[in-house]
């Protein structure tokens, strides 16, 4: 019988009485063989697929890792990544628009609807299809594990992780056949129904499919047209997957997605309330199909991955620039002005690996090693429409287009039965190209290299410390906004680098796992998104663009634990502290230096409890939070800090269950996204005006499997 429960910031899954499997260790019954007063439980061990090696135990990695695995996907997601990302220490979102896109880790990432080609500091990968700066797809049905690597991942993913990874696993194939049923309410007007199958074909070939519908009317009320679902929440995702065992060594895993996204968006006004008043709501729009296939070969001396991805992504974002309509401006009327933007990214790459296995180690025995080949093209057209009252009074089209080609290896040496020096080193050259109509035309040319130093130090059989020098980079990149002048339209990499150390372990015979890792990162040349209005009259004319800074610096501490107190209850929780500041930054809105960085809290955490029997009741009760925080850097606007209470009560029985849940169950108002610029007629003064995050949100799930 299959149960799942939290750890901390990383949910492990465990059977009991059942045997380990190739994926993870399971939570294991554990007889004592002293004095004792019966059966105890232990946590198992969790594998982290996004390394570059994928078999390697959370425990033994050398830098900060989260992992969110199915059962808290299942028993505290609702619908998409937004509802579980207060668990994970140092990660921050940002939106301005219907679901999170951009993601901050560590105080490092962008923050809104990017003013040129597409250049994230976060990557977001779904089963190797590379989706940053795309996070609307981050569904949660049917998915296995979420991973959040802190830290630049210069070996391993290069430019697009220069503050860390966020990597979605889904569900693979399975040779005995099952199905899956999934339907929610909700009193957002929420109604989802999800199905999935799996199930041999053959003996060599198995699949997976899955289709999930969620609707939902968005928490606004938009009291000029008389309807509650300007922000609606309307999300589609279907995935087939196969996977062949074409022969004794070789295994080939196929993977397609396709997700239409079609969201409004609809969620400010001047008084910073739930109520809107736009005659034009805008969209938050994606479609995206992706495909990857990963091939494994193993030989006699070596192994071979390779991973091949296509992924296309059309994208509709707009918006009602006014926030209002001609009786609401009354005397100042006609004021109105809309913004639309279409995008069409395409996205090929392929990477090759060669590693070493247990016939082929370097230095006597001593050193496992892997080479690679990273090949990416990455193609991107823009059309930027403004309009002022219904007439488009500018435009701007762009054509982006880019290839990337990245060597890599590492080496893991045993230097003792205790320890083991990783080393790793990555160099990516990339070609761009860009022009648009307002007659620019250039193309850059980068250069970057990143990497890593790690040592891994056993300091018993249950935990392991870790201490790694690290560096990571990012490309240059352009801005697009009609209203950036031409002098600031191209700004150049950034590079980072970091020093971490750790301890991840077991105590209290496995029934206490504790994480625990501090870092200090020096960012340089490092990219900054500040913002202006310049047309008072216009409030389109307020853009954001990016340009280098000198220095910054980020430091800080990340913890978590899962408690396993017994087999009926569980106690978890994380902490993430952060110093994130700029130090040498000036601008001509100010002197920023020593200031903290934008969307950088200085604390998060989660803190919970989970109490399950086996008669199949279980209830779980959670609270996360975060200190207060800058809106923009180019501005002093503040959040307020805040802590959300989430409930979950429900029955599991055999192959059914049934769960109530609660979310902001104590309806917490709270922003997650501030701008501060002049609207309002007719003196156009400065004012925050902020995104409110979800208020109290009901429901009931259930889903049966057959």
């Amino acid at each position: 019988m299959n149960k799942t429960f939290l750890v901390g910031s990383i949910l492990i899954a465990f059977n009991i009485n059942a045997q380990d499997s190739d994926d993870k260790v399971a939570l294991d019954k554990v007889y004592c063989t002293g004095e004792c007063d019966g059966p105890r439980y232990s946590l198992g061990k969790t594998i982290v697929v996004s390394e570059l090696r994928d078999d390697k135990l959370l425990n033994e990695t050398s830098n900060s890792i989260s992992v969110l695995d199915s059962g808290v996907l299942e028993k505290v997601g609702t619908q998409h990544f937004e509802d579980v990302l207060g668990m994970i220490p140092n990660l921050n979102w940002s939106s301005a628009t219907n679901r999170p896109r951009y993601f901050q880790i560590r105080g490092i990432g962008e923050r809104s609807q990017y003013e040129g080609a597409p250049n994230p500091s976060v990557g977001f990968v779904v089963d190797d299809i590379d989706f940053s700066a795309l996070g609307g797809v981050a569904t949660l049905f049917d998915v296995e594990q979420i991973e959040v690597l802190r830290g630049p991942q210069g070996t391993r993913y290069g430019a697009n992780g220069l503050a860390g990874l966020i990597y979605v696993k889904t569900k693979a194939p399975e040779f005995d056949a099952s199905y899956k049923i999934e339907s929610l309410i909700g009193d957002d007007g929420d109604r989802a129904l999800g199905f999935r199958a799996t199930g041999g074909l053959s003996d060599d070939v198995a699949y997976r499919f899955s289709v999930h519908q969620y609707n939902a009317n968005g928490f606004r009320y938009n009291d000029y047209l008389n309807r509650d679902d300007t922000n609606k929440r309307d999300e589609f995702v279907a995935r087939g997957k196969l996977y062949w065992l074409a022969n004794d060594h070789l295994d080939f895993n196929f993977t397609l997605l396709k997700a239409n996204i079609n969201n409004g968006f609809d969620t400010f006004n001047p008084e910073n309330t739930f109520v809107t008043h736009t005659d034009l709501p805008g969209k938050d729009a994606q479609d995206s199909t992706g495909l990857a296939i990963k091939a494994n070969w193993q030989g006699d001396n070596f192994d071979v991955v390779g991973i091949s991805s296509y992924m296309k992504a059309n994208i509709d974002y707009s918006f009602d620039g006014d926030w209002g309509n001609d009786d609401y401006w009354g005397e100042f009327a006609p004021y109105d002005f809309t913004s639309a933007s279409l995008r069409e990214r395409t996205h090929v790459s392929q990477e090759i690996r060669l590693l070493s296995n247990e016939n082929s180690p370097l230095f006597n025995g001593s050193t496992g090693w892997l080479v690679g080949i990273y090949v990416l093209d990455m193609q991107e057209d823009n059309q930027i429409d403004e309009f002022y009252n219904g007439f488009v009074y500018k435009q701007l089209t762009s054509v982006f287009d880019s290839t990337s080609l990245a060597l890599f290896a590492q080496l893991d040496t045993e230097l003792s039965e205790n320890n083991t020096l990783s080393t790793g080193l990555r160099v990516e050259r990339r070609n761009a190209s860009y022009q648009d109509s307002n007659g620019i035309d250039v193309s850059p040319t980068d250069n970057m290299w990143g990497g890593q130093i790690s040592l891994n130090h056993k300091l018993s059989d249950n935990l392991n410390g870790y201490v790694t020098l690290a560096r990571g980079y990012k490309a240059g990149g352009f801005n697009l906004s009609l209203s950036v002048p031409d002098q600031l339209r191209e700004y150049q990499p950034e590079s980072l680098l970091s020093l971490e150390s750790g301890l991840k372990g077991y105590f209290l015979d496995y029934q206490l796992q504790w994480n625990l890792s501090a870092f200090y990162s020096r960012r340089q040349d490092m990219q900054i998104s500040t913002s202006r209005q310049t047309d008072p009259n216009d409030p389109l004319t307020f853009v954001f663009f990016t340009g280098n800074a000198a220095t910054g610096s980020n430091y800080g501490i990340e913890t978590d634990f899962n408690y396993q107190l017994n087999s009926n209850l569980d106690f978890y929780g994380s902490v993430g502290l952060l110093k994130a500041r700029f130090d040498d930054f000036t601008t001509t809105e100010g002197d920023f230096n020593g200031r903290d960085q934008a969307h950088a809290p200085s604390y998060n955490f989660s803190m919970g409890v989970d109490y399950h029997l086996l008669n199949g009741f279980f209830a779980r009760f959670d609270v996360n939070g975060k200190d207060s925080f800058y809106f923009s850097d180019s501005h002093d606007q503040q959040s307020k800090s805040y802590q959300i209470s989430n409930l979950r009560v429900g029955y599991q029985r055999n192959n059914w269950s049934i769960t109530l849940w609660g979310n902001n169950i104590f309806d917490k108002q709270y922003a997650t996204r501030g701008f501060f610029f002049g609207l309002e007629p007719p003196n156009y003064e400065n004012k925050l005006y902020t995104q409110l995050g979800s208020p109290r949100h009901l429901g009931v799930s259930f889903d049966v499997e057959f």
